[in-house]
């Protein structure tokens, strides 16, 4: 007896096939046997997730589902290695990462991350392709309630790109403004913000980079020692909007000067009102404009 451990809502978040879909291809062409709870509810195991990421990689390029159904699962694998050996969009890198990610091919995924770096340029590869993967499984690099072991070595192995590409840049002698980067307390998703100091490294802005879950005790012994321009930050994690719009007035407080730019999940779905001084930040053509 197979494992299960899959709702039909986490195929729909992983593959980015909706549910009402998996369901008729289940019951119409038999794709996937999926085990059932006392109560009737349908759980799927690794295999089953597998078989849905290949299809769901050959239906968004043209081929017909009452075609593939036909096909056994080599079949569609030896489809599936032809068509990405060509040219690939977004969406399907995407596709090939989430399956790396399930099968815990760890070589496999660090020689596609390659092919990408490669194939993109190190802004358009990141904010395209490697937000969006996390994009599927949740918010904003928040994979960890799917997929603990492989959240681990994909984030550490990002971090690691990020750092790299940041030590080239070298420390800033231009004189242009300092940008305080940070994550709130309990922010642990730090991706984001490494890549957000990047683009203002690149752009010549000095960076003073504190990471994730600063208490804001913190800052405020920061800022009365540190002299900065900017404050950069992000809300991933989930916060009711009257919580996240305190939040803002407190660091409105301690930053009264300063412009303060704030992205993340949170940001957008909440909408919460801004100070004055205060500027979301939609993506990273925005925030270069911001940067000049």
């Amino acid at each position: 007896m197979k494992t299960a451990g899959y709702s039909i809502k986490d195929l729909e978040v992983l593959s980015g096939i909706k549910m009402h879909t998996i369901r008729i291809w289940e019951k119409r062409y038999e794709l996937l046997s999926p085990n059932r709870t006392d109560t009737n509810i349908r759980l799927y195991d690794d295999e089953d997730l597998k078989r849905l990421l290949n299809i769901s990689l050959l239906t968004k390029n043209g081929y017909k589902i009452s075609k593939v159904s036909q096909w056994n699962d080599a079949e569609i694998k030896d489809t599936v290695i032809k068509l990405t050996s060509s040219k690939t969009s977004y969406a399907d890198y995407i596709d090939r990462f989430m399956f790396l990610m399930v099968e815990l091919n760890t070589v496999g995924f660090e020689k596609l991350l390659n092919e990408v770096l490669s194939e993109f340029s190190f802004e358009d590869a990141h904010f395209n392709i490697l937000f969006k993967l996390f994009e599927r499984v949740g918010t904003y690099w928040q994979v960890g309630s799917i997929f603990p072991a492989q959240e681990h070595y994909v984030t550490h192995l990002f971090r690691q790109k990020l750092i790299a590409e940041i030590d080239k840049l070298g420390s800033s002698e231009a004189g242009k403004r300092t940008i305080l980067f940070y994550l709130p307390e309990n922010e642990l998703h730090e991706i984001s913000l490494l890549f957000y100091s990047y683009l203002a490294r690149k752009s010549g802005y000095n960076i003073f980079y504190l990471g994730q879950s600063v208490p804001f005790e913190d800052l405020e012994k920061i800022n009365a020692v540190k002299e900065v321009d900017y404050v950069f930050t992000a809300f991933i994690n989930s916060i009711p909007p009257d919580e996240l719009e305190d939040y803002l007035i407190r660091l409105r407080e301690c930053f009264p000067k300063q412009k303060v730019f704030i992205t993340g999940h949170q940001v957008r779905q909440n909408n919460p009102a801004l100070p004055r001084n205060f500027k979301t930040v939609k993506d990273h053509h925005e925030f270069k404009k911001y940067l000049g």
